[in-house]
């Protein structure tokens, strides 16, 4: 699906010459979801980001003998949920599994998941992303779901370098997670990242988790390979925990052109696993897979078979309080992005592509419809300003919405102050770079301080565009002779002239009258 090497520059100079025949790369992603539930999936311990160490830990979660696992119903809801609106058929009967494996941070030595046979499988998520040569068209396509499966969050290793020791946090052990698995479908890390920045919006619109990456609701492990085209696939690797979309994105990336490297080297791939490191900007080797890690999967065998209905397999000798009904569920979804874009195109009157971009930020919408509610503008310019100024701002400074220093009241206090037209729009553009230095001073006071209110008086104006052409003659003769392109020239020349404090069409008619 993509030919790495026009993509990707090399990661030495001297390889470009070797990189004749393309290379096709494929990625698949696992991405592990952290349900939005009070308690953990088989305990009545609470969950909470940052609580303190090990203060949220059941005798359960530490695997003291005895103890026995309850499967947390709103769990199960959840990844139903998820299920549904991912267009996965979702199983009657699920089973689950003990998977083994020893890390000090994990004390029962093996994790509940379904290995057999999940809650959910064979779904699809369509997403979109910025494609062409300048990235200026957007271009929907659509992952297979493999399966949803529901598991066992492990604990938290905390290495302490100083005293050369490790400590263990046992407050995640237990927390339920929907682990997504996608297909080997994307080709590249923007793909993979808009794929997973869509999953994330529907599981944030469903409620069936946070997905708040930053925190760790949201962790990706990507498999990337490379191979000729007509070939089969070529040894893969894989990048664990990746906990943002643009790491994601450019860890995949990086570990294309690596592989694609070493191949044209003449060097073999290993089926290794590797970790992103965001201050190199490069993956870096964890551990090798070549004898292959035995999990020994068995049947978990304190957890009967997880029975679902709908109303097409209602159970008959099963009460209905240990069972999950799947039509209940599909009832009460909410909208999806792809519904909720489309009502943002019809209500406001804005550009599919402008919908996304709202959608895909975070609090970007919230911010859009505030400043819409307030303002005198029209929505389609109101955009302009968001997109324009506010998103390229943060962006280029690195700050989220919410640590913006333009609150949505001072941007439509501005937007509204040009509307009236009391300011000029190079004007209020001055004023948006004095509100983004943070000082705590209104749209108004800048203005004022500023002296940037438009010249109200028109005499006074003609005065300025009768002096702007006596001193521009040559301009004059152009315009005069046909070519009234020129004519910017001079309205640029007065709005110099009153410092942006005129309003150009009005100066426009004004020359435009006084050339006759």
């Amino acid at each position: 699906r993509c030919n790495v090497a026009p993509l990707l520059p090399p990661l030495t100079p001297n390889l470009s010459a070797h990189l004749i025949a393309p290379w096709v790369s494929v990625v698949g992603l696992e991405v592990h979801a952290q349900i939005n539930s009070d308690s953990k999936l088989f305990s009545g311990s609470k969950v909470q980001f940052a609580a303190p160490p090990n203060s949220l830990v059941s005798f359960f979660d530490a695997s003291l003998p005895g103890t026995l696992p309850v499967l947390n119903r709103r769990c199960v809801e959840a990844a139903v949920m998820t299920g549904l609106a991912l267009n996965c058929s979702i199983n009657k009967k699920s089973l689950f599994d003990r998977k083994h494996y020893f890390y000090a941070d994990l004390p029962a030595g093996y994790q509940i998941t379904q290995q057999r046979l999940p809650i959910a499988v064979n779904g699809s998520l369509s997403y979109s992303f910025r494609a062409g040569k300048n990235l200026n068209q957007m271009e929907t396509r659509k992952v297979r779901i493999k399966q949803i499966q529901l598991e066992q969050d492990s604990g938290k290793s905390l290495h302490d370098d100083v005293k050369s020791q490790t400590l263990i946090d046992l407050n995640r052990a237990g927390v339920g997670l929907m682990e997504v698995v996608m297909e080997p479908d994307m080709c590249c890390g923007e793909e993979a990242a808009a794929a997973v920045r869509a999953l994330q919006l529907i599981l944030q619109a469903l409620g069936s988790s946070q997905a708040i990456m930053a925190e760790g609701q949201l962790r990706v492990d990507a498999n990337i390979s490379v191979h000729r085209p007509g070939e089969p696939y070529g040894v893969r690797t894989e990048v664990k925990n990746l906990n943002s979309a643009r790491f994601l994105a450019k860890a995949i990336d990086y570990e294309i052109r690596r592989q694609t490297e070493e191949l044209e080297n003449g060097g073999s791939i290993l089926n290794e696993t590797r970790a992103f490191d965001y201050r190199l900007g490069r993956t870096i080797p964890m551990r090798d897979k070549e004898g292959k890690q035995d999990y020994r999967f068995m049947p978990e065998p304190n957890l009967p078979p997880l029975i679902l209905y709908d109303s097409k397999s209602l159970p008959t000798n099963t009460s209905h309080q240990q069972v999950v009904n799947i039509d209940w569920i599909r009832e009460r979804l909410p909208d999806l992005p792809s519904v909720k874009q489309a009502k943002l195109v019809e209500k406001y009157g804005i550009l599919p592509e402008h919908s996304f971009t709202l959608l895909n930020e975070d609090g970007l919408m919230e911010f859009f419809e505030n400043v819409v509610k307030e303002t005198q503008m029209n929505p389609k310019k109101v955009i302009g300003w968001i997109l324009n100024d506010l998103l390229s701002y943060l962006k280029q400074c690195n700050l989220t919405v919410k640590e913006s220093p333009v609150s949505p009241l001072l941007l439509t206090d501005l937007l509204n102050l040009r509307e009236r037209e009391v300011i000029s729009s190079s004007a209020a553009k001055k004023v948006s770079t004095e509100l983004w230095k943070g000082e705590g001073k209104t749209p108004a006071q800048i203005v004022k301080e500023k002296k940037l209110e438009l010249i109200q008086d028109q005499k006074e104006l003609e005065q300025i565009c009768q002096a702007v052409i006596e001193g521009h003659q040559p301009a004059v003769m152009e315009i005069k002779k046909g070519n009234k392109k020129v004519l910017n020239k001079l309205i640029g020349q007065v709005q110099k002239t009153t410092r942006d404090r005129s309003d150009p069409v009005l100066v426009k008619q004004i020359l435009e009258k006084q050339l006759l």
